[in-house]
């Protein structure tokens, strides 16, 4: 008996990928680098893995719905390009060349990662549809997009008409030509660059575009974001005859420039991977909240807590990921509880998380019932580092069995504290040399092969510490992992404890 529609056009996705599976990038939040690569190795079986700052590069089979469940990441994207990064010694004309060289060089390259798109995304060009949050205006007519090509060109985008190529040809018909589409001349190139011409297109209707760019470094000190998104944007114009619209294209091209590398994706997903649907109001970071449980342990029927919940973010990320286990979270907040209350609610998860009015240090269990605690302690003035965070990690002590996991994120200044070093010396620990050795390109593999230290490991060039090298004020909470990460303006770290017996 044959399949439905839905079986056919998966059959078809699956015919119509890459023998070797498809090659995307991920980016995530500085110092999530390690929890993606876990992640993407567990959930997704990838080959091919590899990282650099903020980006984890990777090869897969599997299909949106499965991509899409990824919870450590922030924005999915089809790899177009990764190389080194573009030189930026000589006139602008070179660099503007150099940057066309991105779409000019390997026009197939641009063309097969778009048919891959389509494919993975549904895009019918015969009945102009794409799917949810990549939508056609309906009507939109070429005049309109030259607008606001045009628009853009002489409104939104600085003079760059010092970027002329060093070599422009003579006459009057030099003044008519936008300097920035100009390339050198590259005669091999000119059968494929002229065959490739117009095939982004299925049928007479536009296909349309727009590039959002970041860049950092020389090439940023040369131009700005925009108006490397103008170049690149006039050479996709004049190479494939695709349309500009800068409200509501077909394709959006991401661009990342800096001193380390040139990536070129395509966004799979209109919403962020770390936009949660399931979260009715956000409090901390869900990446964040997730890495941390990752890291707990929780199994089956374990018993969870966290005992500062605020919103509730940490224990909703928990109970998505582990259903089988139970969740407790308790605050001394009311306000705070009720908006926990009311995303536990939209979240449909009341029947596997319980909130309580408790103070921390007064927890109303008895000692050794806990299985996990995951907790981000707060960072505000109010709270007071040696006493409170000790009374803290002491009723936590009481109430954890002897081998469970108590994962927090903490503060620069409760970290210091917590390793017993002077506030005012700067961690020194060895994540933070992993992060910065990372952020220096350390781990940058031209050759595309993994070059990433494994992380269950107590080595301690490793970004995991030793719970000997790192001393607690408590005698039976060993740390075993240390992450630092990024909370944007605001550095963290994730501290994983286990409780032992004395005499371990």
């Amino acid at each position: 008996m044959a399949g439905g529609p839905e079986e056919a056009a998966a059959a078809a996705s699956a015919r119509e990928r890459p023998p070797g599976g498809v090659r995307y990038f991920c980016t995530a939040g500085r110092g999530l680098e390690p929890f993606l690569l876990r992640e993407l190795r567990a959930r997704l079986h990838a080959e091919q893995v590899d990282y650099i700052s903020g980006k984890v590069f990777f090869t897969t089979n599997s299909d949106l719905t499965v991509l899409r469940e990824l919870k450590s990441g922030e924005r999915l994207f089809l790899l177009l390009k990764k190389q080194p990064p573009l030189s930026v010694s000589g006139s602008k004309g070179k660099i503007c060349n150099a940057m066309q060289r991105l779409v000019t060089e390997d026009p197939r390259c641009w063309l097969d990662a778009v048919s891959v798109w389509k494919n993975l995304l549904g895009f019918d060009a015969s009945e102009e549809k794409l799917p949810q949050g990549f939508k056609r205006k309906a009507g939109g007519s070429t005049s309109v997009i030259t607008k606001k090509l045009k628009m853009e060109q002489t409104v939104g985008m600085p003079d760059l008409s010092e970027c002329q190529p060093e070599e422009p040809k003579e006459g009057m018909e030099q003044e008519h030509q936008n300097p920035l589409t100009e390339e050198e001349d590259f005669p091999s190139e000119r059968s494929e660059n002229e065959s490739a011409k117009g095939a982004g297109n299925d049928n007479d209707s536009p296909f349309t575009f727009r590039v959002s760019c970041r860049c950092s470094g020389a090439i940023a000190r040369a131009f700005t974001s925009q108006e490397v998104g103008r170049v690149i944007g006039m050479t996709l114009i004049k190479q494939f005859a695709w349309k500009a619209d800068l409200r509501n294209p077909d394709l959006e091209i991401f661009i990342h420039l800096n001193d380390m590398y040139s990536v070129v994706g395509i966004p799979v997903f209109r919403l962020p991977l770390a936009s949660r649907t399931y979260i009715k109001t956000a409090g901390l970071r869900s990446t964040i909240a997730w890495a941390m449980a990752s890291l707990a342990e929780i199994n089956a029927g374990s018993l969870v807590l966290d005992p500062m919940c605020g919103l509730g973010t940490i224990l909703l990320e928990a109970a998505k990921e582990w259903p089988d286990a139970n969740y407790l979270g308790t605050d001394i907040s009311n306000s705070q509880l009720q908006v926990a209350r009311d995303n536990v609610n939209a979240a449909g998860l009341m029947d596997k998380i319980e909130l309580l009015k408790v103070s921390v240090i007064e927890l109303p269990f008895p000692s050794g019932r806990l299985d996990v605690i995951i907790s981000d302690v707060p960072f505000g003035k109010k709270f007071t580092i040696g006493k409170d965070i000790e009374s803290i990690l002491q009723e936590m002590k009481r109430v954890l069995r002897v081998g469970g996991t108590v994962v927090l994120l903490l503060s620069e200044e409760l970290h210091r504290h917590l390793k017993g070093c002077k506030e005012s010396s700067s961690p020194s620990d060895s994540q933070g040399d992993r992060t910065s050795n990372i952020e220096n390109g350390k781990y940058l593999n031209p050759e595309g092969k993994s070059r990433i230290p494994e992380i269950t490991s107590s080595s301690p060039q490793d970004s995991e510490l030793s719970g000997r090298d790192m001393a607690s004020p408590l005698d039976r909470l060993v740390v075993e992992e240390c992450y630092g990460v990024s909370l944007g303006k605001t550095e963290a770290f994730i501290h994983k404890y286990r409780k032992i017996h004395l005499s371990d």
